[in-house]
């Protein structure tokens, strides 16, 4: 589903369960150590995006690596490697770049199904809860609370690296278009700077199959070819 959304350049690796690491595919020491006292849940997902990112970096030539997160959570990539990770029920996903092409990634995926009660309030502005309740009322296939909150993730996991800073869910605006399955993202706080160019706003693409919505951000680099808890905070 992700490397569908994506371009070319980004290499996407996804399971939609656990498949048993390889011979050479085991956790590294520093990686199985900062999941020791996770429950079993996060230890398989936080497992599995590791063998698929490492499966996807060595499609680009990179060897492993330990991909571990910083104290907000975000994975740390080595150099000359841009990635984003994604994992929720029945579906786990990796993808990436490299930098001299892409200055960020974005991706999530969620299951295709309503916001559990109160959610939509804590992250959605007034105009945003109105278009949720118009394309719901026009295209009640798709869970459109939830693919609100999956672009708004997707936001987060792009702005999060350029920035190093917070974004809390009524900072940026999402418009989603049912039609042609892209979205934008209107940054209501100074956007970050990219080769002196600043981004107030994001450009996505989502997608919806087997159950599943999913969204996706890549910010090129100009002089490329160009192609969790439910508060009030972003998470990853």
């Amino acid at each position: 589903m992700i490397g569908e959304i994506l371009p070319p350049s980004v290499v996407a690796e996804a399971a939609y369960d656990d498949p048993a690491p390889g011979p050479d595919e085991a956790l590294f020491p520093q990686e199985s150590a900062h999941i020791a006292r996770a429950v079993a849940k996060r230890r398989r997902e936080f497992t599995t995006v590791r063998l698929l990112a490492r499966r996807a970096m060595h499609r680009l030539g990179q060897p492993p690596v330990p991909l571990l997160p910083n104290p907000r959570g975000a994975p740390q990539w080595p150099k000359g490697i841009v990635g984003s990770m994604t994992h929720c029920d029945g579906y786990r996903a990796a993808v990436v770049a490299r930098s001299d092409g892409t200055a960020a990634l974005g991706i999530d995926a969620e299951p295709d199904a309503p916001l559990p009660e109160g959610v939509l309030e804590a992250i959605a502005l007034p105009s945003e809860s109105a278009r949720i309740e118009y394309l719901t009322g026009r295209h009640p296939e798709v869970s459109w609370d939830r693919l609100l909150f999956s672009a708004k993730e997707s936001v987060f996991k792009v702005w999060y690296p350029l920035t190093g800073r917070e974004l809390d869910f009524s900072e940026a605006e999402i418009d989603i278009n049912p039609v042609e399955r892209t979205f934008q993202a209107r940054l209501l706080v100074p956007g970050p700077v990219v080769e002196n160019r600043r981004y107030d706003e994001f450009s996505g693409r989502w997608t919806a199959d087997r159950g599943l919505v999913a969204t996706a951000i890549h910010i090129p680099h100009e002089t490329s070819s160009l192609f969790h808890g439910h508060d009030n905070t972003m998470t990853f």
